[in-house]
């Protein structure tokens, strides 16, 4: 069978690289589509900031007319700027069972990786930690989220005869959400309220949060500048994250803790899962899709949490018992009985240790494969 590798360079082939998992997941019940239009516009060299310090390549496989993989690689300067490490990065990487294809996928990212003079090749990772990342390796009878992607056992299998290895997993829980605020943690938050003089952030409206987004993204950062693959946002990314987010969430799922002087010192956020709305919507907001996002938004029994920061001299203070308590009263509220903590470095077990007053199970795993080139 003839086996072709095709770059990505027009409209038409871009829509084509977006679309395939749809053909390669077709009916599957855990595998959760991204959003086409949010795919699209990440891809594009004029629509993702990203670009003002990345260069990306994408390529299709194609056997005997029809697609038969898909890959993105990505040249994040910003990473080798920050880390100080040469590595190339891989994305969206998706195939059919068959050694040739994969092979021939990665041989074109290896290729470039080398002609740019990068020493290793690591992922699957995007521009930033707001794209998808790593890939699944526990878990594959699990419901994929909004935030992460699914992939066929058989991936794993591939990454390691093509001579790729571990280098760091993030782990995903499920937590149970009791019918009532856990008396513990809601002891914790009164005093650390009281204790460091802060106060919850009450908003009604949208509008009132927006006052904050930057602020948000400037904690973020600060929280999340040591943890794996992170590199600085641009202001012009910053803006466009907080339009394409903060349209949709309510302010009720991003509690928001402030000092006396008003400064943010801690936020999270959360909404209620999209996973079966957009499996629904075929990833599609138009004509439909919208309608069964909208449902899920506004009655669900599961809920997935984003973010989760809190200032440096802040950390071990109880401003996560704060936010805890804050989204188990909504989460209790709106009916909510299961949550998804989604992934969580491995080794931060700061954060792992949030759940340890719930009932819990650590029942995904991902992880970012490397490379390092001859």
């Amino acid at each position: 069978m003839d086996l072709q590798i095709k770059e990505v360079v027009t409209m038409k082939d871009l829509k084509a690289f977006v679309n395939f998992p749809f053909t390669l997941y077709r009916g599957h019940p855990n595998w959760v589509p991204a959003l086409v239009s949010d795919e699209l516009n990440t891809l594009r060299r004029d629509r993702n900031a990203a670009y003002e310090y990345s260069e990306a390549k994408f390529w299709l496989a194609i056997q005997d007319g029809r697609i038969v993989g898909r890959v993105g690689a990505i040249l994040n300067r910003r990473h080798v700027e920050y880390w100080k490490q040469h590595h190339m990065r891989f994305g969206w990487f998706d195939f059919i069972d068959d050694p040739a294809v994969s092979e021939a996928l990665m041989q074109q990212v290896e290729a470039w990786a080398d002609q740019k003079g990068m020493t290793a090749v690591h992922g699957p990772l995007g521009f930033t930690d707001m794209d998808r990342e790593g890939m699944l390796v526990e878990g594959f009878d699990e419901l994929a989220t909004m935030a992460t992607s699914y992939n066929h056992p058989y991936y794993v299998e591939h990454m390691t005869r093509l001579g790729y290895v571990k280098d760091i997993d993030w782990v995903e829980y499920e937590i149970t959400v009791p019918p009532e605020p856990n008396k513990t943690i809601a002891r914790i938050a009164d005093i650390a309220l009281r204790r460091n003089q802060l106060q919850v952030l009450e908003v009604r409206h949208k509008r009132e949060l927006l006052k904050y987004a930057h602020a948000l993204f400037d904690l973020l950062q600060e929280a999340y500048q040591k943890l794996y693959g992170f590199v600085p946002f641009t202001p012009k990314q910053v803006d466009g994250y907080i339009k394409q987010y903060f349209g949709f969430i309510s302010p009720e799922f991003i509690p928001v803790v402030l000092d006396r002087q008003g400064r943010m010192v801690g936020f999270g956020i959360a909404i209620p899962s999209l996973s079966r709305a957009l499996q629904k919507a075929r990833g599609r907001l138009y004509p439909f899709g919208f309608i069964h996002l909208l449902r899920a938004l506004r009655k669900n029994e599961r809920a997935d949490l984003y973010l989760v920061a809190v200032k440096a001299e802040y950390q071990g203070k109880g401003v996560n018992a704060v936010l805890m308590d804050r989204m188990h009263r909504v989460f209790n509220r709106i009916g909510v009985v299961r949550v998804e903590s989604n992934p969580e470095l491995e080794n931060n077990v700061d954060v792992q240790g949030q759940w340890k007053y719930y009932e819990r199970r650590q029942h995904k795993r991902r992880r970012v494969f490397i490379k390092h080139l001859a």
